[in-house]
């Protein structure tokens, strides 16, 4: 019973975790700070670190694997 009332108690809370975006928000969320892919280079060299570390090279669309090692 306990768990139910649990659960009947948090479904609000994840209930509203999706919001709409104003029309006059779009204007934040459209800027190159908020773009993913804003530094290039960052990106490649985090791409590097992380598929060195995975023992894998590619992961976008590329098949293929090995040690890492240049």
């Amino acid at each position: 019973m306990s768990t139910l009332r649990l659960l009947l108690l948090l479904v609000p809370f994840f209930a509203t975790a999706c919001a709409r975006v104003q029309p006059w928000e779009r204007d934040n969320l459209a800027r190159e700070v908020m773009s993913p892919g804003r530094d290039p280079l960052g990106s490649a060299m985090s791409e590097h670190i992380y598929f060195s570390r995975e023992a894998a090279h590619g992961g976008k669309g590329v098949g293929g694997g090995g040690c890492g090692c240049n």
